[in-house]
Parts: structure tokens; sequence; C-alpha cells
């Protein structure tokens, strides 16, 4: 949090400054937190790395109870964490406990909160071939939940679900395939993601991890995060080069963390033209 521009603390004394009025400009999303609630230490870094992706389509308010009691009891606050959406100076919506990314992600989309960059291009830019994930997961849900007995629709919702960063649903659905949906090229290349998902589950946020690389280009640990965090973020290049830096610089780093990170890899990029090169490039290095 510190040095950021979109997560602040909020105070009784700042609140109608900071949240209320501000929000007439920007949306503030309220997380009402504290140092001893478990379920806050798992919510808070999401809803930071949130913040810091939607770079200003939203800013993060956090209010510490304890320090903060007049101002939780101002909003009748019963349980932490809880979570309160600010528009227009107005509280429209909110959620109690931690939610995944990829739910929180919904909860954003449903009230028109987007990245601040998104907002600013012009929607005949868009790509009708790449609809918006979070966009697919409502309308696949509720297909899904029209047509229950169409599997290939959970498998779509699967797919939709994994590339908001909702694992853990994703992983549910696929589980429950038929085995002739399981075998589909699509199913296998989203349990593969899969392993990767699961290593980001309490990784901290891309701006840490790039800063823990500047400070120390050998951190090797986060650069593999970094790596793993880029390609699911569809920077796929970016996210190999982080692995064969790795490998340049110890091959034999955790078990050849970098090599097994390449060859998971390659079963997830469906560009076989990055996959040949970063072969011959890994290749290069190994032998």
């Amino acid at each position: 949090m510190d040095g950021s521009t979109h997560v602040f603390d909020a105070t009784l004394a700042s609140f109608e400054q900071d949240v209320i009025l501000k929000s007439k400009e920007v949306p503030v999303l309220v997380d009402f937190w504290a140092t001893w609630c478990g379920p806050c230490k798992s919510l808070g870094p999401v809803l930071e790395k949130l913040a810091e992706d939607y770079a200003g389509g939203f800013l993060l308010a956090k209010v510490d109870v304890d320090k903060e009691q007049q101002l939780a009891g101002y909003f009748q606050i019963k349980s932490i964490p809880t979570v309160m959406l600010v528009k227009d100076g107005q509280i429209v919506d909110g959620f109690p406990g931690a939610l995944p990314e990829g739910q929180v992600r919904e909860f954003l989309q449903h009230h028109e909160v987007h990245p601040a960059a998104a907002a600013d291009e012009a929607p005949a830019e868009a790509s009708p071939e790449q609809p918006d994930p979070h966009a697919e997961v409502l309308r696949l849900r509720t297909a899904s939940q029209s047509e229950p007995d169409r599997d290939e629709l959970k498998l779509d919702l699967a797919l939709a679900l994994l590339a908001t960063g909702a694992a853990v649903e994703a992983r549910k659905l696929l589980d429950a395939l038929p085995a002739n949906l399981a075998a589909d090229d699509r199913a296998v290349r989203a349990h593969a993601r899969l392993g990767f998902h699961v290593l980001l589950a309490e990784a901290p946020p891309r701006a840490t991890l790039e800063a823990a690389i500047a400070a120390d280009p050998a951190d090797l640990r986060a650069r593999h995060l970094l790596g793993v965090r880029l390609l699911l973020e569809g920077e796929e290049a970016a996210g190999l080069d982080q692995f064969l830096e790795m490998l340049r610089r110890d091959r034999n780093y955790d078990e050849q963390l970098a090599k097994r990170s390449l060859i998971d890899a390659f079963r997830i990029v469906e560009d076989t033209d990055l996959v040949s090169s970063t072969r011959r490039r890994m290749a290069s290095l190994l032998f």
C-alpha cells in the first residue's frame, strides 16, 4: 500500500472529503478490516492488487475498525471484512467476507467500474473476437442456469472464470464435466492453467514483485511469481522471458523450477511461433 496513489487509509476526520466527495469523481471501495482478522489478510491484498490493476478506475479506502471504531459504528459494521462501494456520494452496494479476485472483479463489472485505461478507450475499438471475460462470466452463468443440461456451457463458463482468476469455481466445473468434454483440448489446457493459478493464491501484487526484482535481480522466487502472473494476464512472451531469465541465472534453482515452468507454460500458450522460439532459447541455455 505504501506509495500507492490508489489506496489510502480513511479516518472519521477525512471520510467526508476523501470518500464521499471524492466518489463524485471516481468510485471508492471502502474496506473495513483489522490486523487480527484472518479473512482480512486474504481479501486485503486482492483489493489492493485490483486498485493497482484498475489504475485509478476506483480508489480503495482502508478503514481499520480498531482505530476507527466511531466510523465503523456509523456504518453499523457487524463483521469484517466488509466492503462497501461508494459512487456519486452514495453507498450503492457492498459485500461481507473475503471473496476471490474473480468474484470481486464481477462485483466491480456489475457496477460498471472499469480500469482507467479501458474507460478511456472508444467503444468502437473493442474487439468482438475478444469479449470482456467478466461480462462473459455473467452471460454464461445466466445461460448455464437456464440450460443446466448443456455441459458445453459449463466448460465455457469455467474458461471465462479462469480468465478472471476465479480458479476455485473453475476447477469445480471442470472436475464435474462428463468424460467426452473432459478430454476436450480446451479442458486439458484449462487444467494446465489451474496449476499456475494455484501458485498465485497468496502471491504479492505485480507491482510488489516488479519492485522486488528491481531491488534484487537475483530474486528468483519473485521472478517466478511475476512470470506466472504475466502468463496468466495474457502477457505470455513477457512471462516466458522471466522463466528464461531464471534459467540463465540458475538452471538448478528449486529443483529446476525454471525448466519445469517453461514446459508447463508450453501446454497453455496457444501461439505456436512463440512456443517454438522459446523452446530454441531454452535449449541454447541448457545445452
